[in-house]
């Protein structure tokens, strides 16, 4: 199923039908029949690209098993295409595997993704953060560098060989790029305007109980800066008038995800509604691809609400998703 399933993503075919189970559904999760991970989501013209990793792991096994990213689109939140992998962890040469969380972003009319790849060699070998390049937000995506963008050993700020991963990038309103990352340790480096150099040193963030998947968005006056915190995580978030901070703790955004120890998160506005989305352990029994859990992870969807005063409205989590196309 899972060897069929890769190939009909890969040429076209399963396009149409991951469409039609969502729009007829409306659901959470999104997508029934493949199981997905860690969100990016951009908004280009009048589309919604949503890139996530593919967990491949069968129920018998333990731990992360993904090799290669997905691309979905949707033009109203509501009825999803499929485009098949636009990318695999082996696309960068010089990294061996392990297609983990990633981050789109556009600037000029290119297209950046920044991705958490593994690699050996050097003196500190593990996770490092690579960048691929495209025209269009569906590729083909190439390896903007032929090196690693960040690499292990470049920070000694933790012991683990994970803990430079989950990379967001946010180019702030003059136009100056930064990509927040890390696991364990909250970092944060000025990118140069070429999107593929770094521009200055890595900088620690100062946010309480930090595990990963920093992603920062803009509303109004204030920059909101949201991460995965504890083990099974829930998503926390802080509030700044600047992007170097300093950040004011506001507290829990969203709860424990189902069966999935992690969560990601991704948000956007788009068509004037805010969304959150995420990914969830909880696909049901009935699902094409089976059960979902910890390495079985499911991309969802559901709308995400500000006070008067800026702060956010906890996430609820729904099983109808959204229901309503964005218009």
């Amino acid at each position: 199923m899972k060897t069929l399933l890769k190939t009909l993503l890969s040429t076209g075919i399963a396009a149409g039908c991951l469409a039609l189970s969502a729009s007829a559904n409306a659901k959470n999760p999104i997508v029934d029949t493949v199981f997905t991970a860690d969100p990016a989501a951009i908004v280009h013209q009048d589309t919604v690209f949503l890139y996530t990793g593919h967990d491949e792991q069968e129920p018998s096994k333990v731990g992360f098993n993904l090799n290669e990213w997905l691309l979905f689109s949707t033009k109203d939140m509501v009825n999803w295409q499929a485009h098949g992998p636009i990318l695999r962890a082996t696309d960068f040469k010089w990294a061996l595997n392990s297609a983990w969380a990633a981050h789109m972003v556009e600037r000029d009319g290119k297209f950046y993704f920044y991705t958490s790849v593994y690699k050996e060699g050097g003196p500190k070998p593990g996770f490092a953060i690579g960048v691929a390049v495209a025209d269009k937000p569906t590729g083909p995506f190439k390896d903007a560098r032929g090196s690693a963008l960040l690499t292990n050993d470049m920070t000694d700020h933790s012991p683990n060989n994970w803990d430079d991963i989950d990379p967001a990038v946010f180019i702030d309103d003059n136009g100056e790029a930064y990509m927040f990352f890390g696991n364990s340790v909250p970092k944060y480096v000025k990118l140069k305007d070429n999107m593929i150099e770094l521009d200055g040193e890595i900088k620690v963030l100062d946010i309480p109980n930090f595990t990963e998947a920093l992603y920062v968005h803009k509303k109004g006056n204030y920059y909101y800066l949201t991460y995965a915190s504890g083990l099974p995580e829930t998503i926390h978030y802080a509030m700044s008038k600047s992007i170097h901070g300093p950040w004011q703790y506001k507290g829990l955004l969203n709860e424990v995800a189902g069966n999935s120890n992690t969560n990601h998160q991704s948000i956007i506005e788009f068509k004037g509604k805010d969304y959150f989305i995420y990914h969830t352990g909880s696909m049901q029994h009935n699902s094409p691809v089976g059960i979902g859990g910890e390495f079985r992870r499911s991309v969802a969807v559901d709308k995400l609400e500000y006070n008067a005063d800026g702060t956010l409205k906890p996430v609820i989590m729904t099983t109808k998703g959204i229901t309503e196309p964005a218009q």
